[in-house]
């Protein structure tokens, strides 16, 4: 399958997962966690439409609203002064509506038995979902033991087909998100996610003139208050009687309710125009950043060596599948391109064809639905008239 790509590059292949082998042999690779007793499960299948029933065959969750965690080793590598692919595909074949589709990277320490949410972890990355506002790739890098997310915002593929995620990071500190082989967001590490202090500061020396006016809108000095503007917000209800069973001496003096004032407009403000002295926002000026302190090796980690599964799942079925940990880009781009990207197209006609053929199935359904109704009508109609029928004959037999 990959002879060509595998030929042709000169690519350090840190790890590679696609299932080939089918039957139970990923066991032997992939580790389950043991922190939690109820972790959900995951099967090797290619989901309900595929474009290849062997190539596209991958980790898939299997129970609803669970935790998952598994994750695969490999031999240890540093990615100084080299670039870092980190590549796969997911497939949220269930349409997902909450949960995550992400990996992480982890140091050849961790102790994959008790793999969970709290594993400290070099790299995250990947789609995750939950309803209509969390619909975003991570990018999170890990810097002096914490966490860092990305500042940009990066949209995932929703559509429930397999899709390619691919993260690069180079050593001259920027990076790239491709998904399908099309790139989605780059930058500069230092710039896109705040690992150092900033490179440049506001000037403590310099206050903004007092005469600068940086309100975009003022009240207008021609608008007057309306004379009948001012009435109380609530007032006495008039209607209320006192009721009858309502003893002062008990229950002390009855006073009418407070009922809200139906002429009531609130406090008046007077209307807003531009303000014709609006100057813009006051460029505060800028000095170099004291406390900053460069750091070349933001990109770079050590004993890089486990990959892993760690998410939450409400509705199950996301496929995971076409693993790679490399450090060749363009490698990395052949092999999207001769694993999920030979598969796509017949996947699509697959799930295609099973819609229509469900919709006739409930078309059928239906048709069958109605003709039986319609049958029942038509035969309880005969037992009416025939019913009427012998009635009519009894009256004249009695006549």
């Amino acid at each position: 399958l990959l002879g060509a790509v595998l030929g042709s590059a000169q690519a350090a292949v840190y790890f590679q997962e696609q299932f080939l082998d089918g039957g139970s042999n990923w066991h032997k690779r992939w580790m389950n966690s043991e922190h939690k007793p109820d972790l959900g499960k995951f099967k090797l299948t290619a989901g309900k439409f595929y474009g290849d029933p062997v190539r596209d065959k991958g980790l898939q969750t299997s129970e609803n609203s669970k935790f998952y965690a598994i994750s695969s080793r490999f031999k240890p590598f540093s990615n100084k002064g080299k670039t870092l692919v980190i590549q796969y595909t997911v497939k949220h074949e269930q349409k997902i509506d909450c949960g995550g589709g992400y990996v992480k990277i982890f140091s050849s320490n961790l102790d994959q038995k008790n793999l969970s949410a709290d594993s400290e972890y070099y790299i995250m990355f990947g789609p995750d979902i939950c309803g209509s506002e969390t619909k975003k790739v991570h990018v999170i890098l890990s810097y002096k033991n914490k966490p860092h997310p990305i500042k940009k915002l990066i949209r995932c593929k929703v559509d429930g087909y397999t899709h390619l995620y691919t993260l690069i990071i180079k050593p001259d500190q920027t990076y790239k998100v491709k998904i399908d082989n099309e790139m989605v967001a780059s930058g500069n590490l230092e710039d896109d996610l705040d690992f150092l202090q900033p490179r440049k500061i506001n000037d403590p020396r310099v206050k903004k003139p007092t005469d600068w006016d940086d309100r975009v809108q003022i009240d207008d000095p021609d608008d007057v208050k309306p004379v009948d503007w001012d009435e109380p917000e609530y007032i006495m209800d008039t209607s209320a009687q006192k009721p009858e069973d309502w003893n002062d001496s008990v229950n002390g003096e009855w006073h009418r309710p407070m009922v809200k004032n139906p002429l009531y407009r609130g406090e008046w403000k007077p209307r807003q125009i531009d303000n014709p002295n609006y100057r813009g926002v006051w460029p505060h000026p800028q000095i170099d950043n004291p406390n900053y302190s460069p750091d070349f090796s933001i990109y770079s980690y050590e004993n890089i060596s486990i990959i892993g599964l760690d998410i939450w799942q409400v509705r199950a079925g996301t496929i995971f599948d076409n693993f790679l940990i490399t450090d060749d880009e363009e490698y990395a781009e052949d092999f999207g391109d001769e694993t999920w990207g030979e598969t796509k197209g017949p996947e699509k006609e697959m799930s295609i064809k099973q819609s229509e053929e469900e919709q006739q199935r409930e078309r059928a359904t239906e048709e069958k639905y109605f003709q039986e109704k319609i049958k029942k009508k038509i035969e309880r109609e005969k037992e009416h008239r025939k019913e009427r029928s012998e009635r009519k004959a009894m009256k004249k037999e009695d006549l």
